[in-house]
């Protein structure tokens, strides 16, 4: 979701060090215990890791990675001592194939009859024996009003900005960028005929004189003018929120790709009794609210909509119309069908050269 800005925040940086949230205790006896916890960037509410230690009397502690990719290499080096990641959905089926995660049994938890069926969307958990569905959104277009005539309305009027003399930028993601292609295509973002992903990637390349970058960075540039508009993640609600008459982000009337990141146990979790008790915490509305609150991002706990300011339950493009949702398109693990697109964006970024 991304790297999705997934800050999404996927616009934040991993951090180089764990940042320690110390659990407030009423009395100065030692913790209970740890939770050693690994998420996106800036992509959780650090008021929720601290209720959490507060609750159950345990030092949290955060670190953050900035791609799937540089998540599970971590992980499979042996070197981490990580308890909890936060996958994306296609990724949580690649870790459950290379028997990376604990059986939490979490979709037996009596609450979590909170959370919305149609967000159990891996492929590998239909039960939700092993993963918690964590939060979801769009992939569509940031831009700013002051460097446009018109408000865009999707990826065509996106790039016939670069005809206007304007500056756009696509995520440095395969993935997602191929995924414009194949939406513009008719075909879909999970396809493996060579031909259709081809043809997606000539969509990119035909129109590569058009993109002044790829780049996961981008909101500062759109926020300054520099960029008129720029492919990146619904948390951009976050920048409109805070410079409304200058921002707008959109989902494209073309459609578009959706995400979701689960809550998933390591297997090899040294905290796993506490890793299990987060999932179990997060089935609280009260706390996936808050998440919510602070990432501008949807969330599998539909009771918690009651919890969240109106205007962002009623934020169109937080949350789509069931039309809209049908045109939104979510990535499947493609095994090693994924060397197509592997050996596509490596033609995409030589026709960028």
């Amino acid at each position: 979701m991304m790297a999705p800005g997934k800050s999404l925040f996927r616009l934040a940086k991993p951090a180089a060090t764990a940042l320690v949230l110390a659990a407030i205790v009423s009395a100065p006896a030692a913790a209970e215990g740890r939770l050693n916890v690994y998420n996106w960037g800036d992509y959780i509410n650090p008021e929720v890791l601290q209720r959490f230690g507060e609750e159950y009397d345990v030092d949290v502690s955060l670190d953050t990675y900035g791609t799937n990719e540089e998540m599970l290499a971590k992980i499979q080096a042996g070197g981490s001592s990580y308890d909890i990641v936060f996958p994306s959905v296609w990724m949580h089926d690649v870790m459950y194939n290379l028997d990376l995660l604990a059986k939490t049994d979490i979709g037996s938890h009596p609450d979590f009859k909170n959370i919305d069926p149609g967000a159990i969307r891996a492929q590998t958990d239909p039960e939700a024996e092993y993963c918690l569905p964590f939060s979801w959104g769009s992939v569509g277009i940031v831009y700013n009003k002051n460097e446009v005539d018109e408000p865009l309305e999707g990826w065509e009027d996106f790039f016939a900005l670069a005809d206007q003399g304007k500056r756009i930028i696509v995520l440095d993601d395969p993935r997602e960028t191929l995924g414009i292609g194949h939406v513009m295509n008719g075909t879909s973002v999970n396809s493996v005929d060579e031909d259709e992903v081809v043809a997606a990637a000539d969509y990119i390349i035909d129109r590569i004189d058009k993109i002044s970058a790829f780049t996961y960075d981008s909101i500062p540039l759109v926020q300054s003018g520099d960029v008129a508009a720029a492919h990146w993640y619904v948390g951009a609600n976050i920048f409109v929120s805070q410079m409304p008459d200058v921002l707008a982000y959109i989902i494209p009337k073309e459609g578009a790709t959706v995400y979701q990141e689960d809550i998933c146990v390591l297997k090899n979790a040294p905290n796993k009794e506490n890793a299990i008790k987060f999932l179990e915490f997060y089935l609280n509305p009260e706390i996936a609210a808050l998440n919510v609150e602070q990432q501008m991002n949807g969330t599998a706990n539909v009771p918690a909509l009651e919890f969240i300011p109106e205007e962002i339950a009623q934020n169109e493009t937080l949350y789509p119309p069931e039309d809209v949702m049908d045109m939104l398109q979510i990535f499947h693990d493609l095994g090693g069908d994924i060397r197509l697109y592997a050996r596509e964006w490596r033609r995409v970024k030589s026709a960028a050269r």
